[in-house]
């Protein structure tokens, strides 16, 4: 028995699934494995389930787990049919409850988590969702490389891809998000003087995008991108659910908002509770005078 992880060759969230695998292993107290197809052969349903099938009836893993990408969608759940089971998709937790693993899925744009038991024997199959893990930092196990070995019935197009952006947030070890709070487009420089003094990506809630104050590569949440950097400053955001989706896996949040009672104090390591454009500019004089 072991844990599965399907790594979708060149795909960022590679990473993401393996930080969810080496977890979901330790909980449930079995070795991690890992498995792909190359990127250099092409991609079909029926090629990628007939191999993956194969290899977990040889291997019989409990749990099998894929990053939830648009290729995952098209042919997991028909690998997961195979076994009589269902893809639980979009997982952002999980934890082992008498025996059996529990996984936590988000309901209406995360405004309600449930859980969802898998029950009977395995291979269980499960999707994690983007963000919701770090990419992978320790060392990945030995990985199996499968090649399909089936006759496709369709005739495979060009691999999808996700639109190009010109700032992948994604990427960035420290982002500074502005919102509402900003009260006008000509108060942006205000942010950032900041994000410029830590070397961040400047981001924002939908509001400030929709409103075209900034491009909306530069949305953070359900309707934009998903983040996890190192720091996240969200400066003027209340912490609607749509943005707190796309920002609550960072790993260190800190709040700037004048209303004490604001959501965003809910997920924040750390709060200011005060007025940003006296806040914002004291914290640029703070990093400006550390660096010299």
């Amino acid at each position: 028995m072991s844990v599965l992880v399907v790594l979708e060759a060149g795909h960022r969230m590679a990473g993401e699934a393996l930080t969810a695998g080496r977890q979901f292993a330790a909980a449930l107290g079995v070795p991690l494995t890992a498995a792909t197809i190359p990127a250099d052969l092409t991609y079909t349903a029926d090629g990628f389930t007939a191999a993956y099938e194969a290899h977990a009836r040889a291997t019989n893993p409990a749990l099998v787990v894929f990053a939830h990408t648009y290729q995952t969608r098209d042919w997991a759940p028909k690998l997961a049919t195979r076994f009589r089971k269902v893809l639980i998709s979009d997982v952002i937790a999980a934890r082992v409850d008498s025996g059996s693993p529990v996984f936590v899925r988000q309901l209406f744009q995360g405004k309600l988590n449930s859980d969802v038991r898998a029950t009977g024997d395995g291979p269980h199959f499960v999707s994690v969702q983007a963000g919701a893990f770090p990419p992978v930092e320790a060392e990945a196990p030995e990985t199996i490389s499968l090649t399909p070995a089936v006759e496709p019935r369709q005739n495979p197009e060009k691999p999808f891809r996700e639109s190009t952006r010109a700032v992948d947030l994604t990427a960035a070890p420290v982002i500074v998000s502005v919102g509402r709070g900003i009260k006008d487009e000509g108060n942006i420089p205000v942010v950032q003087k900041l994000a410029d003094a830590l070397g961040a990506e400047l981001a924002a809630s939908r509001p400030i995008c929709d409103a075209g104050w900034l491009p909306m590569e530069r949305q953070v949440g359900s309707s934009g991108q998903t983040v996890t950097p190192k720091l996240y400053l969200a400066v003027g955001i209340s912490g609607a659910i749509q943005h707190l989706v796309g920002m609550k896996g960072s790993k260190t949040i800190v709040a700037i908002n004048q209303d004490p009672n604001a959501p965003i104090f809910e997920v924040a390591d750390y709060g200011i509770v005060g007025d940003l454009f006296e806040v914002v500019p004291a914290l640029v004089e703070a990093v400006q005078r550390a660096k010299s």
